[in-house]
């Protein structure tokens, strides 16, 4: 196996956890609780600025993270009391325009407090590094965000599955009226759910912040891609959204690295370089769009998840 395949497949897992962190908790928000929430991509931008702030202030990897995680969960808390609540028995339309009024609102807060310009996140030196995988040298902090994505997708996996919280939120799913009858706070439960798919995407947030730059909108872009993911995975299943973010992340990342050396066999150079990243980009919708062909509900719905 070469050493750029080696490279580029562990490139497409890092991009595929990062993406299962943000599908994960929006998965379960629109599976479960059948809300269509533009605004988790502002979440996922929160947790960034909120980890290049406290980053730069502490100094601490560990501080930034908790403090991007408690941001998540505490502004998608209160959004859930104070507006999305007051949605869910609302139109899917109103679902859509009344986030969408979310996302301007944290773009224009985010410039206001901190400037248009991008803010860059410097590595602490223990994760500025290499590790050595099958022999290959690789970033000690890409390494690191495999490790996170896969134990919170093993993590999520036991608290919906073997947990009373998971059973109540399974539940609450179904039959939310009757889970209420049984003495259960059922719009807390609600909040609290809400709250945690905006901690994951927080989480996702702090963990991108030190690889790419931290700037108003920079939410908007990967909240497309991430809701291919969880179409493809089938919609309310975390398993699904685990196979689906990794299947996009690989496909993405092998597409951008070898259709344009294909190209080049027969076309020029530039023409191949230019149309190459153009195709990739549009493999996950033809991927998605042949899914929906042929299992429309998706390759792991979440009734069998």
């Amino acid at each position: 196996m070469s050493t750029l395949l080696v490279a580029q497949l562990l490139n497409g897992l890092q991009y595929g956890v990062l993406l299962f962190l943000l599908a994960a908790g929006l998965t379960l928000v629109f599976g479960i609780m059948n809300f269509v929430n533009l605004a988790h991509g502002s979440l996922y931008m929160l947790g960034a600025y909120a980890f290049a702030v406290v980053g730069a202030r502490t100094e601490s990897f560990v501080l930034a993270v908790l403090a991007a995680v408690a941001t998540g969960a505490a502004v998608g808390f209160v959004l859930e009391k104070a507006a999305v609540s007051k949605l869910y028995r609302r139109d899917h339309l109103d679902h859509v325009l009344a986030t969408f009024g979310l996302v301007m609102f944290f773009n224009e807060v985010v410039r206001m407090v901190w400037g248009p310009q991008p803010m860059f996140v410097t590595l602490p030196e223990a994760l500025s590094g290499t590790v050595d995988v099958l022999g290959f040298s690789y970033p000690s902090y890409r390494f690191l965000i495999i490790v996170v994505g896969l134990a919170v997708a093993a993590g999520s996996q036991w608290l919906i599955h073997n947990t009373r919280v998971g059973m109540l939120i399974r539940a609450g799913s179904v039959n939310p009226e009757m889970v209420g009858a049984l003495g259960v706070n059922i719009r807390l439960l609600n909040a609290l759910l809400f709250a945690l798919g905006a901690a994951l995407a927080a989480l996702a947030g702090a963990m991108a912040s030190p690889i790419l730059s931290v700037q108003s909108g920079m939410g908007e872009s990967v909240l497309i891609t991430t809701l291919v993911v969880i179409v493809i995975g089938g919609i309310g299943s975390v398993r699904g959204a685990l196979y689906a973010a990794l299947i996009v992340g690989v496909a993405d990342t092998l597409g951008r690295s070898y259709l344009p050396m294909l190209l080049r066999q027969v076309a020029e150079r530039d023409v191949a370089n230019a149309a190459g990243p153009a195709l990739a980009s549009m493999l996950v919708y033809v991927l998605m769009a042949v899914v929906l062909v042929l299992r429309p509900q998706g390759l792991f719905p979440a009734h069998k998840g």
